[in-house]
């Protein structure tokens, strides 16, 4: 079984993929930037980490320390309120740029953990956030990781907990599934859809 360092464990996937990685044998380590989210963590079954993606000496040292098998990187920045969307842009596209280039400088110094890090799979308008996803995207593949490249969530947790939004979509607990079947993918960009 791996050491997995589950990157935005507290994020709507993060929180349902934690008992599926768990249930299936794996140590989690769940990262979090708040500590009051911590706790939480734990009951789901993780080994909290408290650090911030953009602190990169902390986050490589919290990398180093779990010597994990595999990264998993759900890290995204977005608000509780779906209208609010549009004013995190340049916040969620920091994280996919500064943040995903950390987590890799981080991986690199701890033995090079195979690393699976999410982006959406559908088209964005051009500007940082659509500039963002295709870093991220040629920086996790030239490491040999595996993009993965989840339709809009729906059910419980999630922007769509009353209704089902427009394709490409996929339903949270699935999506959690699939990232569990896909630890192992070669290399390369996995759509993960209903």
């Amino acid at each position: 079984m791996s050491r997995i360092f589950l990157a935005g464990a507290s994020g709507v996937i993060g929180q349902h993929l934690i008992p599926l990685l768990v249930e299936a044998g794996h140590t989690v380590a769940g990262m979090t930037r708040s500590p009051s989210k911590a706790d939480g963590l734990a009951q789901l079954g993780a080994e909290p980490v408290v650090v911030d993606v953009f602190d990169r000496d902390a986050l490589i040292a919290a990398v180093s320390a779990f010597k994990p098998d595999i990264i998993l990187n759900e890290l995204t920045d977005l608000p509780d309120d779906v209208n609010k969307i549009g004013d995190h842009a340049d916040l969620n596209a920091r994280i996919r740029t500064e943040g995903n280039q950390n987590i890799i400088d981080a991986a690199r110094q701890s033995g090079s953990p195979r690393i699976l890090a999410q982006t959406v799979a559908w088209e964005l308008p051009d500007g940082p956030d659509a500039r963002a996803v295709k870093q991220l995207e040629s920086s996790v593949l030239a490491e040999g990781g595996v993009v993965l490249s989840y339709g809009q969530f729906y059910g419980p947790g999630t922007y769509n907990e009353g209704s089902i939004p427009a394709e490409p979509r996929v339903q949270i607990d699935r999506a959690a599934e699939r990232t569990v079947e896909l630890l192992g993918a070669p290399s390369g960009v996995v759509v993960i859809v209903d």
